[in-house]
């Protein structure tokens, strides 16, 4: 991907709960790291997160399938 386009988009991940109340948390950047936005996912339905100026990190709590540009990880095993 050109790199001034991936700078504008970001990376984007995709969640797949595999049960039901797996909560998605996003964390900001900068010198105090907080929380600032946050999803509950139920079984089969999926969300499609991005790396942002503003989310530096995203804490995914339960049972779920992650595909990145670096692979597929499970969460919750």
């Amino acid at each position: 991907m050109d790199k001034e386009l991936d700078k504008i988009l970001g990376d984007y991940i995709a969640i797949r709960a595999e049960e039901n109340g797996v909560n998605i948390i996003g964390l900001t950047r900068g010198r105090d790291t907080k929380f600032h936005h946050t999803e509950k996912l139920d079984k089969g339905e999926v969300l499609l997160a991005q790396f942002t100026e503003n989310t530096s990190a995203i804490k995914i709590r339960g049972k779920a399938k992650i595909l990145c540009r670096h692979g597929e990880i499970h969460s919750g095993e």
